[in-house]
């Protein structure tokens, strides 16, 4: 480890997740978010935390699991999200409705979330790792990216204002479904909650006979145990954590 990595280190550690009071999960889809970090939001409201889950698109393309047409499939996964974030203890779902697949502005985006961000005040958020290489979903990107900027800029009014938004104290971001964790998350005791949040809610995405639903749950199980492993905690969630130091003009802060 160079000399400037481990004067980051020791300067500015990277912010413990549940030290915080607010936290904004933010998903592409209304499936995202119990699947990349349900655990952890479990956990976090059995600790009395504020959560609050945003969900960006509609869901209208589906995919192909289910004979609804677009206005009733927005409608039926919306239902599915409430009930869902409901099973991890999380009663303030917001949405943004914009269409799944890309078809929305870089500015509806941003602004959509600014303006949830200023009415929420959270310390930390909640996204998809927008730098993973494997990832090829448009939405999964668009929305890892704009949370992204905000996180950086949420604290200044001056540049929220601009997007029809308060400043926010934000304090860490937190990237879900990331290759490379550098904080993980105790999940004992909440991975069952988050399976059959999972899948007895979002049933248009996994019906109980698809071989997607076995694939999904055995590797969220794995995952738990190897993060659980890796961690030291029995079971866990694993998340790439910047705090505002590590977030502006420290390369070394990638490689922890």
């Amino acid at each position: 480890m160079s000399l400037t990595r481990i004067a980051l280190k020791i300067a500015a550690p990277l912010p413990r997740l549940e030290e915080f009071e607010r936290y904004l999960f933010v998903g592409p889809h209304s499936d995202d978010i119990e699947i990349g970090a349900g655990a952890t939001a479990s956990r976090l409201t059995s600790l009395g935390k504020q959560v609050t889950f945003l969900i960006c698109t509609d869901g209208r393309y589906g995919d192909g699991n289910t004979d609804l047409h677009s206005d009733a499939l927005v409608i039926r996964r919306r239902e599915e999200a409430i009930r869902s974030a409901a099973m991890l203890g999380v009663t303030d779902v917001r949405f943004l409705n914009l269409s799944d697949g890309g078809f929305y502005t870089r500015e509806e985006l941003l602004t959509g979330i600014a303006q949830v961000i200023g009415q929420v005040q959270p310390e930390v958020l909640f996204a998809p790792d927008p730098c993973v290489a494997s990832e090829c979903h448009m939405d999964h990107l668009n929305v890892g990216q704009a949370v992204r900027n905000l996180a950086c800029f949420a604290p200044y009014s001056g540049i929220m204002a601009n997007y029809g938004a308060r400043s926010a104290p934000v304090k860490a971001l937190a990237y879900y479904m990331t290759a490379r964790p550098n904080r993980f998350v105790s999940t004992r005791g909440h991975v069952e909650r988050q399976l059959r949040a999972i899948f007895s809610c979002h049933l248009t995405q996994f019906p109980p006979d698809s071989t997607d639903a076995g694939s999904i749950r055995l590797y969220l199980k794995l995952r738990a145990a190897d993060f659980g492993l890796r961690s030291l905690k029995g079971q866990a969630e694993g998340f790439r954590v910047l705090g505002p130091t590590q977030m502006h003009c420290l390369p070394e802060a990638d490689k922890r």
